[in-house]
């Protein structure tokens, strides 16, 4: 039997790709949510998520933090899995989804892209072998001009794993929109800055600085689609996986 995929936020830019993808990706498009008035020609549209919930195996959710915990709570109710890309939540947000894995499968990442799945493995590896005393950490990030979170969520995952990797919080570190006298820069911080412009859909360059050396990587996203890609593989993935909280790296089995 074909898994069925919902969408949650059909109607929007990744909606509408999360949907060509999973048509091709041989899944069942069941149907979707969005706002009133937001329609998308040939899909199912469902009245709530409780209702989007019952009619699938699976929904994947790229839409707004304000949405997060009544999603939680109804695919908790129904069973139904959960692969979720929203970002810039609060803690209460995370404890929403924390409590939901406890009945369900819950793939969440700030970034389904493969690649960025790697460059967060390798950040971490970096930062463990680059101490903070001695490489200074800063991540630059850029996005089109309609972005309503700063720093972006994959910019804070990269974060997290520079930090994971140093062995430290990343809260008790990090240093984001330097403006002003700042004074010298502390020794161990992780250092973020935000640009937003034009249309550009992901920027990400990871900077170790030390006093004889400088070592980069960056992510270039050039569509939308490798994060709708990702994220239906990771839905089929999640299909029939027993209640847990994972990420694309154990899609990817790198975990």
């Amino acid at each position: 039997m074909r898994t069925r995929i919902g969408v949650a936020g059909i109607a929007g830019r990744m909606g509408r790709l999360l949907a060509e993808e999973i048509v091709a990706a041989g899944a069942v498009l069941a149907g979707g949510i969005d706002r009133p008035g937001a329609e998308v020609a040939g899909t199912t549209r469902f009245a709530d998520i409780a209702a989007l919930a019952a009619a699938c195996d699976i929904v994947v959710d790229f839409t707004h933090a304000s949405t997060v915990q009544p999603h939680a709570a109804a695919l908790a109710a129904a069973g139904t899995a959960w692969v979720i890309g929203t970002t810039g939540l609060s803690d209460a947000d995370e404890a929403a989804i924390a409590a939901a894995s406890a009945r369900i499968a819950v793939v969440q990442s700030p970034n389904y892209s493969p690649g960025v799945t790697l460059v967060l493995a390798l950040a971490e590896r970096m930062a463990a072998a680059l101490p903070g005393d001695a490489y200074d950490a800063e991540i630059v990030e850029m996005h089109h001009r309609q972005k309503v979170d700063a720093p972006s969520g994959t910019a804070l995952g990269l974060g997290r794993a520079v930090a994971k990797g140093r062995g430290v919080d990343l809260d008790a570190v990090r240093a984001s929109g330097r403006d002003g006298h700042t004074g010298a820069r502390k020794p161990g911080e992780i250092g973020f800055a935000a640009l937003r412009g034009g249309q550009v859909v992901g920027e990400h360059t990871l900077l170790f600085a030390g006093a004889t050396e400088h070592i980069s990587i960056t992510h270039r996203a050039f569509d939308r689609r490798a994060f709708a890609t990702g994220a239906v593989r990771a839905a089929l993935w999640a299909a029939g996986r027993p209640a847990g909280r994972y990420s694309m790296m154990d899609v990817l089995g790198m975990t």
